[in-house]
């Protein structure tokens, strides 16, 4: 299931802390459409697609650029799914933890 866009779809409703039933909520779906997606099951339409983004609060664009990760390890790709569909005060705010955190971490 690694590398898949259902493994993909997955972790970014994992890292929102949604379970399965909830994203279907969200996405306006049935909570079997999510398993079946999750599952590779089936091959969602733009429709489900786009249903599905807007119940993690992305793009289209924002998921399939976020797909392309696949080559980094699992760590990175979680992180990247949390900070995706954040605005870009948000960003700038994590950006300088991120900074500060590793800062510190290098002095020890």
């Amino acid at each position: 299931m690694a590398g898949s866009f259902g493994a993909h779809v997955k972790r970014l409703r994992e890292v929102r802390r949604l379970t399965q039933e909830e994203l279907a909520e969200r996405s306006d779906l049935a909570a079997d459409t999510i398993r079946r997606l999750e599952h590779q099951n089936f091959s969602p339409s733009l429709r489900t697609l786009r249903k599905v983004c807007s119940g993690l609060g992305l793009s289209v664009a924002a998921m399939f650029n976020s797909f392309e990760l696949e080559d980094v390890p699992e760590e990175v790709a979680r992180i990247n799914a949390l900070l995706m569909g954040r605005s870009a005060a948000q960003l700038k705010m994590v950006e300088r933890l991120l900074a500060t955190l590793f800062e510190e971490l290098d002095r020890r």
